[in-house]
């Protein structure tokens, strides 16, 4: 494979993890966004562990950071379709770590959170998502 079509499926990939970050946060609130709160004492602990959760990807980008620099090292090397593996797989992980804030807003939604903190932990995934975008200098 071609680093240019390497290119072109990590940044799919990253495409296809935006939407299974936030379209989850979207049906939820579409279907149960007007009705009535289940459990409104659970509103703060959940918005917690939200923002709790954004310091999973701490440890993890730090490992995709040194992924992507071994990765620039390996280019045009006999190393280099291992290191876009590498980085792929890295980078896999660190998805999940970064769409959880989105998710557990998700779950929040049938709690009665509020409109704001629902937005505020979409917008913290999906920053923690531009995160992941492969550089323009990478290829």
């Amino acid at each position: 494979m071609t680093r240019k079509e390497v290119r072109r499926q990590l940044a799919l990939a990253w495409w296809r993890q935006l939407g299974y970050t936030l379209v989850p946060l979207l049906v939820m609130s579409y279907l149960f966004g007007d009705g009535e709160p289940l459990w409104p004492m659970l509103q703060m602990p959940l918005f917690i562990a939200a923002l709790v959760s954004l310091f999973l990807s701490l440890p993890l980008f730090s490992a995709y950071k040194r992924a992507l620099v071994a990765t620039e090292a390996a280019l045009g090397r006999a190393e280099e379709p291992g290191a876009w593996q590498e980085l792929a797989r890295r980078r896999g992980k660190a998805f999940l770590a970064a769409g959880l804030p989105a998710w557990i807003a998700a779950l929040a939604v049938l709690v009665g959170l509020n409109a704001v903190a629902l937005f505020l932990l979409a917008m913290s995934s999906l920053v923690l998502l531009y995160l992941y975008r492969i550089p323009r200098q990478l290829g």
